[in-house]
């Protein structure tokens, strides 16, 4: 091989390297700038400097059109709560089902937290975001999917136990009031949802009530500690 011909091929070997360098600070600069982007849009709302509590495992789905949009949440002003359409099935299954998706495009749904039957919660969406849920309340308000064991709709009491918890905290977070802004599906659009708590409207009183009572018992605790 003649040193012309070398010298060639290493013109050859450096003009690659640098398209390639080039093409990857391309790449960072519009990940970059989609980071920076959204950071813009999600800072100073409501649910912008909340950090979760221990009770609750974080587990985002990625953004996508059909579960996790990624539309700011930009008030905060109740909870609606939910119940799966799939008796028998776990937090997980639920959060794996709205992360898929993505994928199947079948519909368009999400929850910002998961209530299991043993009691776990997982966070699918951020509360900076809407989430897929409560059709014209989903501007507004955070809502909570929660496990049930059968067709009934009724909660067992570990899922009840942290629900309870889950809604309370919210409240305390975002000042609202169990007896006015949490609310049911069916209070948004009708829907027999949940279920048994539609059915039963004592069952539900009672839940809120049950909710206000550990708001209460917090205020007291701080107050005791301060």
């Amino acid at each position: 091989m003649t040193e012309k011909t070398k010298r060639r091929r290493r013109r050859r070997r450096t003009g690659s390297k640098k398209a390639f360098l080039v093409l990857l600070a391309l790449v960072l600069l519009v990940l970059g700038g989609v980071k920076l982007r959204y950071a813009l849009a999600h800072r100073n709302l409501p649910g912008s400097n909340v950090s979760v509590p221990d009770f609750v495992t974080v587990d985002y789905i990625p953004i996508n059109e059909y579960s996790r949009p990624g539309t700011p949440l930009k008030k905060i002003s109740g909870v609606v709560v939910h119940y799966v359409g799939n008796p028998g099935t776990s937090a997980a299954a639920n959060r794996s089902f709205f992360a898929n998706l993505a994928l199947t495009h079948e519909t368009y749904a999400s929850a910002h937290f998961v209530v299991g039957l043993d009691g776990e919660i997982l966070q699918c969406v951020p509360l900076t975001e809407i989430a897929y849920c409560s059709n014209t309340a989903n501007d507004y308000t955070v809502s909570i999917e929660v496990c049930h064991a059968d067709e009934t709709g009724k909660f067992d009491d570990a899922t009840m136990e942290s629900l309870e918890q889950l809604v309370a905290w919210l409240c305390e977070t975002f000042s609202l009031d169990p007896a006015e802004d949490v609310i049911r599906h069916y209070d948004v659009t009708g829907k027999i949802c949940p279920k048994y708590y539609v059915e039963n409207e004592d069952a539900w009183l009672a839940f809120r009530q049950n909710v206000s009572a550990r708001i209460e018992e917090d205020k007291t605790a701080n107050s005791e500690t301060n």
